[in-house]
């Protein structure tokens, strides 16, 4: 009958190959994901990149144009957007931006700046406010599998804020996507926006109806969801790969824990079987002995 140690070794084993089989599936998971996730990021490209080219064709024709989105004010409140995750499991990546927000929050408080946080993912959200940050709204849901109408959303509140001069400032931190193995947390300044710049190459001469100001009142909000948009498939994309990386990690660590405690097991059952045989032997001698 196996000893108490060999039992607890086994026992382990089980555990580990059930461990295994989860963080398997998850990987498998995250790998099918990431091409589509891919392809979302790609594509959104040439939407935002064909309205800054529009932005810059009608921001010349309107001339020295004033929009609310435009307008830089003295900065007394930073709003700060965090785009993290859902879920775990992913290794380091939404713990990489939200330290990277995290470092200019305590640089806005430093120079006496209120901050206002809008966080997208679960992550953040627990993070922040187990910290005592003023967490103004909360956007759940969205990470695994972001939609233009989740990008809407974020972008309307912001704006809304910003219009209304609750904020004079706004930052955004997300993992921009560069490759499945490279994903760089980034900062980008999202409000107010740059004036646009006519570019003189591109820069054709149109007849506007209504007036250029008016069609780019129009376009400056589109392209503040757009740009929210990227920002929430760059780091979906990023999610996934961080989380298929982590997977395939553990994956390999419980593959190597259980050909360590396969190791371990089978010298258990060596020395009892060793030490049964010496038992025998050794009873089989004193017997001969007595005769």
């Amino acid at each position: 009958m196996a000893g108490a140690g060999l039992r607890d070794t086994r026992r382990r084993i089980k555990s580990v190959e059930a461990t295994k089989k989860i963080t398997r599936a998850m990987e498998l998971i995250a790998a099918a994901r990431i091409p589509k996730a891919q392809a979302r990021v790609v594509a959104s490209k040439p939407y935002a990149e064909k309205l800054v080219e529009v932005i810059q064709n009608v921001g010349g024709a309107a001339g020295g144009v004033s929009h609310p989105l435009l307008e830089v004010r003295d900065v007394r409140t930073v709003g700060v957007l965090v785009v993290s995750a859902d879920r775990g499991l992913a290794g380091a990546y939404a713990s990489n931006v939200i330290r990277l927000a995290e470092r200019s929050l305590v640089q806005h408080t430093r120079a006496g700046r209120d901050v206002e946080l809008y966080v997208v993912g679960k992550k953040a959200q627990t993070y922040f406010r187990y910290r005592g940050y003023n967490v103004r709204r909360a956007f759940l849901g969205v990470t695994d599998t972001p939609g233009y109408g989740d990008a809407r959303a974020v972008s309307n509140i912001l704006m809304d804020a910003y219009v209304s001069g609750d904020i004079d400032a706004v930052e955004a931190y997300y993992t921009r996507y560069q490759s499945a193995m490279t994903q760089i947390p980034t900062q980008y300044q999202l409000l107010p926006l740059a004036p646009p710049e006519g570019g003189e190459a591109r820069t054709v001469s149109y007849s506007y109806e209504p007036s250029p100001a008016e069609i780019l009142s129009r376009i400056l909000p589109r392209y503040v969801e757009a740009t929210i948009f990227n920002m929430l498939l760059e780091a979906s994309a990023s999610e996934h790969s961080a989380r298929r990386r982590a997977m395939k990690a553990a994956t390999d660590n419980a593959e190597e824990l259980i050909r360590i405690l396969t190791v371990q097991a089978n010298r258990a059952r060596q020395a009892e079987i060793t030490t049964a045989i010496t038992e025998i032997v050794g009873g089989a001698e004193a017997l001969a002995a007595d005769k």
